[in-house]
């Protein structure tokens, strides 16, 4: 077993997760079984109670965890299923210890940060180490060299590389090179004073990657070797792209996986590279269409960040490149034109009332001018609502969320929930079976009567409103394994509008994208050619008349 860990200095936001994503779809890409943690050094549990303008998107995986977007990224660069022992935090350390500690599991011990908590820390990480199945784990430590909190994680690691030997662990650190002047000229000091602060704590990096505007120069390298111990074949260069699934290229272009093999005593296949005809996809579109994402937290976002990548995925897959327009839901109906603009609308997930009004607004548009839309959980909440108050007539139909004495509550608390105090962990989470159809849009995109989707919700479909909505056209055309629980919504008198309860985006794979992502793009496209060839009828009516 090898371990790659990757830490980060200077700053916050270079890009770490990225990194870590794309070296282990390098590795992978050369033979090896590959696997990643992420090191949360904040208190939370996990971070599911977190606020998405904080933290961005909370990821949800198939056992229910709610982890750090890292762990999203790590899926879809790996195109493996994670579980909850991948994120570890500080709360959770701390929890096991003290808990261990009332237990009197330590015999009488005066309990430490050292040795229990580093103890409990490397015991988490051998966990994923141990597997069979793993060849190398890839470990990023969240924030950056020099917070108190991360102290007791980068003792840990440090002790790690000293039980398991030289050539079994290896540290990257990520670090900015910033340009300044007219010239941009690179500078190389605070790669120093990072590496410095690093090395004042027992850890020598075998790797630096550097970020920076523009290609790393070779003078910079010479310069950044010179002062940090680090070889310049150990220095890679990370510069701004258009696009993160580029990264692996980049990195295989300078030779890293060979640096690589040679410290970790590693003997690799050759490199082969599953995304060739996604890449190209992705670098050469063949057409564009626009989507408006109308959501709260777009001043944020990686709130949304699996539905960007999603998209990602379907340009790669069907070379329909995506512009995503982002709608403050707050706003819209200030000015409920703009969606004319685009040539199709998703509704995003979301908690609380605050920018429902707008949701609920954006969902009528797409219904009353047959525009291509998808709704993802309140988005496939909050299409129902619209459709009772317009379509049934039931002007106060509402979630019982936003107004708990409505009257009219089509949607309503999961049963279960009455009784959960604890915010956190307690919603309908994870992968959960959806039984679908036969002969409806969901059957067709699925071609499966079943499929595993992911879950993170408290409210549903109130059973008592469900017959009333599908007499006036509203198909429930995906649903639980009893039946009870909706989980696919459909209009019975067209094809380019489904909503559902559950995430599509958190499967989306780059080989293997969203199906509802992929059915709303090329919606969408359909929809931009007849936009197009009626503005063309009346130009040309225009110019003969």
């Amino acid at each position: 077993m090898r371990y790659i860990i990757i830490t980060g200095g200077v700053l916050s936001g270079l890009g770490k997760g990225t990194i870590t994503s794309s070296l282990s779809h390098l590795l992978k890409s050369n033979g090896l079984r590959v696997t990643a943690i992420k090191i949360d050094p904040y208190l939370n549990y996990d971070a599911g109670t977190m606020n998405p303008y904080q933290h961005g998107e909370v990821f949800v995986l198939d056992d229910g965890s709610e982890v750090d977007l890292d762990l999203g990224n790590y899926e879809r660069f790996l195109d493996i299923n994670l579980s909850r022992n991948n994120n570890i935090t500080t709360g959770k350390i701390y929890k096991e210890v003290i808990e261990r500690e009332r237990r009197g599991d330590y015999l009488g011990s005066t309990v430490q940060i050292i040795p229990h908590i580093t103890n409990e820390i490397k015991r988490r990480i051998r966990i994923i180490g141990n597997s069979p199945d793993v060849d190398i784990v890839m470990i990023e430590v969240g924030g950056t060299v020099g917070d108190i909190e991360s102290m007791p994680f980068l003792e840990a690691i440090r002790q790690l590389k000293q039980e398991e030997g030289e050539n079994r662990v290896l540290f990257g650190h990520v670090t900015l090179v910033p340009e300044i002047g007219s010239v941009e000229e690179q500078k190389t000091k605070p790669t120093q004073h990072s590496v410095k602060e690093l090395r004042e704590i027992g850890i020598q990096p075998d790797l630096l990657f550097c970020r920076s505007k523009n290609p790393l120069q070779d003078q910079t390298k010479r310069r950044l070797s010179l002062f940090t111990d680090v070889p310049e074949s150990g220095i890679i260069g990370i510069n701004d792209i258009p696009n993160t699934y580029f990264l692996p290229e980049i990195m295989h272009n300078q030779k890293l996986e060979k640096y690589i093999e040679k410290k970790l005593s590693l003997k690799l296949a050759n490199f082969s590279e599953p995304w060739t005809g996604f890449l190209e996809n992705l670098r050469n579109p063949s057409g564009t269409v626009d989507i408006a994402v109308v959501g709260k937290y777009i001043e944020l976002q990686d709130a949304y960040i699996s539905h960007k990548e999603a998209f990602y995925h379907v340009t790669g897959n069907t070379g329909i490149s995506v512009r995503l327009k982002w709608i403050n839901s707050d706003n819209l109906l200030k000015s409920i034109e703009i969606l004319k603009e685009v040539d199709g609308i998703l509704i995003p997930g979301g908690f609380g009332y605050r920018g429902v009004t707008g949701k609920i607004e954006a969902a009528r548009y797409a219904r009353e001018n047959r525009m291509p839309y998808l709704g993802i959980c309140l988005g496939f909440q909050v299409s129902v609502i619209e459709f009772a108050r317009n379509v049934l007539g039931l002007e106060d139909a509402n979630s019982s969320e936003f107004q708990e004495d409505t009257k009219n509550p089509v949607i309503d608390l999961l049963p279960e929930q009455y009784r959960v105090e604890n915010k956190g962990g307690t919603m309908r989470l994870g992968s959960k079976r959806v039984l679908i159809k036969d002969g409806t849009i969901a059957s067709h995109l699925y071609r499966t009567n079943e499929i595993y989707e992911r879950h993170r919700h408290r409210y549903e479909v109130n059973p008592l409103f469900i017959e009333r909505l599908n007499k006036m056209g509203m198909n429930f055309s995906g649903t639980d394994d009893e039946n009870i629980r909706m989980e696919i919504l459909e209009l019975n008198d067209r094809d380019n509008y489904i909503a559902t309860q559950y995430h599509s985006e958190f499967k989306s794979r780059p080989i293997s994208p969203s199906k509802v992502h992929k059915h709303l793009v090329l919606s969408a496209l359909e929809y931009k050619r007849k936009k197009e060839e009626v503005k063309d009828e009346r130009k040309n009516l225009k110019i003969t008349g």
